[in-house]
């Protein structure tokens, strides 16, 4: 009898009779609306025009969705460029045959790339700032954003953690499975809610948002420390790994650079207070 384990068998979404509004992208409109709100307010505060919030708004929602899609194929599933290259950006398959899949496959690592590199853009182009101005803000957002992702992951039951191989889990019917497993996406969004709150607190009530990279460079490290530990009771989902002898996750291996370079940003903060 497994006492501390629970069924989860959702639905795919809420049935409006001609449209089908999915669960997980649902999370994703969640996502981008509180971080648009969240963005809005920070705006408001440091005294820049809501009209470049639209800017915002655009370059972040095409890097991340452009970003996780081409991180999950060059991380995890390289061979789609030869095999089906149009699957890459399309909700579809033509490999062995033509199927509807729906856009699926998306990687946080390749997100993340996608956003600094939209932030240089919209620095350079639109705010007239300096990157890692406006990365100390937006990460706030992309922080909560992420929470509600692996909400997402959660109904969708995948990224799935290893089995307990005890009573404690979760059992995931629609793999068509009777044992439980680690929740790893819950275990990740209650990380994200911790990093979210930490970065909000120290934006908002101390003086280190005037030491440029240094809410950036906690949050790399924070988030991708998160991410590093829940590897550990997470299925695996191919990729490199392999290749270096499975000590390490694919997952784990990407967020090795990103813990580093937050370290790096949080010492070169501190030399100097930016001044506008």
């Amino acid at each position: 009898m497994q006492y501390l384990s629970f069924v989860w068998d959702p639905s795919e979404g809420i049935d409006l009779g001609f449209f089908m509004i999915r669960y997980y992208s649902l999370m994703f409109v969640i996502a981008f609306t509180l971080g648009w709100f969240i963005m809005k307010r920070i705006f408001r505060n440091e005294g820049i025009p809501l009209e470049k919030l639209d800017s915002l708004f655009i370059y972040t929602v095409i890097a991340t969705l452009v970003g996780a899609r081409l991180g999950h194929v060059i991380f995890y599933e390289p061979e789609i460029f030869s095999k089906d290259p149009l699957s890459v950006f399309l909700p579809f398959q033509t490999v062995p045959e033509f199927e509807f899949t729906g856009f699926r496959g998306l990687a946080s690592h390749g997100a993340a790339i996608a956003i600094i590199i939209a932030m240089f853009i919209y620095s350079k182009k639109v705010l007239k700032k300096p990157v890692l101005w406006i990365l100390d803000r937006v990460v706030i957002a992309v922080a909560c954003g992420g929470i509600f992702v692996r909400i997402g992951n959660f109904i969708n039951s995948e990224i799935i953690g290893d089995a307990t191989h005890s009573d404690y889990g979760v059992i995931f019917k629609q793999l068509n499975e009777d044992f439980p497993r680690h929740p790893a996406q819950l275990y990740e969004a209650a990380g994200y809610v911790i990093v979210f709150l930490l970065l909000w607190y120290i934006y908002w009530k101390t003086n280190k948002r005037n030491f440029l990279g240094y809410i950036f460079g906690l949050f790399l490290i924070l988030l991708w420390t998160v991410r590093f530990l829940v590897e550990f009771v997470k299925e695996s989902q191919g990729g490199f790994e392999s290749a270096l002898g499975n000590a390490l996750s694919t997952g784990q291996w990407l967020s090795i650079p990103f813990i580093i370079a937050g370290i790096y940003f949080m010492i070169q903060s501190s030399k100097k207070p930016y001044t506008s």
